[in-house]
């Protein structure tokens, strides 16, 4: 009778642990990705400064200042990881294109507040793959707790499933072009 109390008592013992292991790696991954979150935000934030820059230099390119007006908009909307992380492969893209514009036009190079804004874009794009690195690490472990025997049990009756790894196509995509101002 006490051999299957004590039984019962350690399974039960067990169960909070691991619970509270879930717990504690779900709040480290909703950090991490809050952390990404500030440094887009900060990166969105930043892309009218730029727009209006260019604006002044590159009248004709208005499609590219659109399509990326455009996508800054929607930015907002998605709620995965996933989906986040595909508008952010297009915007990195529409990003590159701007930076591309510099090169079309020597007085945009030298303007002084482009090359601010960046300086201050490459900083930031450098945050944003840190806190990546960190988001995907935090998601690494936790998976391998929601995948694990005997925590996969406990996972699958209190509902905690993987959490997505924010991807890139191809890392060297999320880089700032290297714009040489002569």
């Amino acid at each position: 009778m006490y051999l299957i109390i004590i039984v019962v008592a350690l399974v039960l013992i067990a169960a909070v642990v691991m619970y509270n292991r879930f717990i504690r790696q779900r709040n480290i991954l909703n950090e991490a990705w809050s952390g990404i979150d500030v440094q887009l935000k900060r990166r969105h934030d930043l892309i009218p400064n730029i727009v209006e820059t260019v604006k002044g230099y590159a009248r004709h390119e208005k499609t590219v200042l659109e399509e990326i007006t455009n996508l800054r908009s929607r930015l907002s909307g998605p709620a995965t990881v996933k989906e986040k992380g595909e508008l952010e492969n297009s915007f990195s893209q529409a990003l590159k294109s701007i930076f591309a514009l510099a090169e079309a036009y020597p007085d945009l190079k030298a303007n002084q507040n482009f090359q601010d804004l960046q300086r201050i874009l490459a900083e930031t794009e450098e945050q944003i793959q840190l806190s990546r690195r960190y988001y995907n690490g935090a998601a690494r472990d936790y998976n391998t707790m929601v995948e694990s025997f005997p925590n996969n049990l406990l996972a699958n009756m209190f509902g905690f499933t993987k959490a997505d790894f924010f991807e890139i196509e191809l890392a060297t995509e999320r880089e700032v072009p290297g714009v040489q101002f002569t």
